[in-house]
């Protein structure tokens, strides 16, 4: 028997994300039901990544928190008349595996990894490096927790932001989920979380929805500390937390759970 037949897991990532994760868990034998508690839209503006791009050579850096980012970044060389070759002298880091393979994909080599995909994991693996004096662009959302600029930024090094992109509550989600918190027979058996986004996003979508609280029999699904503790935060503990703060690892973590 597959490890996850028989379990319900709802998954919240963003449509466009949510494939991969969604697949994942059905060939370990789960029902998925994917309700997104983030959206993907453009920044107000891309005036910022656009004039950097145009003056890549400045840097010594380009630091990529996300696989949304990488796809825009590609995007604005694109749109800009540039290849590649404007980041040939430019060290590039990345948050994680996902994210290498999507600037592997646009035909950019990366330099840097770290070991945990989190952003204090892609700090510290920066700050071995002889990061004082340098320029850094960093390419990530609108609104982002600042551990990695703030890092940097007390290490000698001066850093520019550039929005690739922002997160947005899904409208449509809230009527989603009022629906299906209507079936109690037909509630997850988990819900996934893999960012602290979803999080904050799916309690509201709750409220907004009309649901009067987290069901005793739902549990939550964390893909790594981060995340565990913005739910915390909202008074749920974790019934597992990815140990590989990946795709991959969420998956893992959850066959463990079920098999125990």
């Amino acid at each position: 028997m597959k490890p996850l037949a028989g379990r319900r897991i709802l998954i919240t990532r963003a449509r466009p994300q949510a494939h991969s994760l969604a697949a994942a868990l059905e060939a370990k034998g789960a029902e998925v039901l994917a309700i997104p508690a983030i959206e993907i839209v453009p920044p107000d503006s891309y005036a910022a990544l656009d004039a950097a791009l145009l003056d890549a050579g400045r840097y010594e850096w380009l630091v990529v928190t996300s696989v949304n980012g990488a796809d825009v970044l590609a995007q604005r060389l694109q749109v800009l008349g540039l290849s590649g070759d404007v980041l040939s002298t430019v060290k590039i880091a990345v948050i994680g595996p996902a994210t290498g393979r999507s600037m592997a994909a646009h035909g950019l080599q990366v330099d840097l990894t770290p070991k945990q995909a989190i952003a204090e994991s892609l700090a510290e693996a920066l700050l071995r490096e002889p990061i004082a004096g340098q320029h850094v662009l960093l390419v990530r959302a609108k609104v982002a927790r600042d551990v990695i600029p703030d890092e940097l930024r007390n290490a000698g090094a001066t850093v520019d932001i550039a929005d690739a992109y922002q997160t947005v509550v899904p409208a449509a989600s809230r009527e989603a989920l009022r629906q299906l918190f209507g079936q109690p027979s037909h509630l997850p058996h988990v819900v996934t979380f893999t960012s602290s986004s979803t999080v904050m996003n799916f309690f509201r979508l709750l409220y907004e929805a009309g649901v009067p609280g987290w069901p005793a029999s739902m549990a939550a699904a964390s893909i790594g500390p981060i995340t565990s503790q913005t739910l915390r935060d909202h008074d749920i503990e974790p019934i597992v937390e990815a140990t590989e703060y990946t795709t991959p690892g969420l998956v893992a973590a959850l066959c463990r759970w079920s098999a125990a």
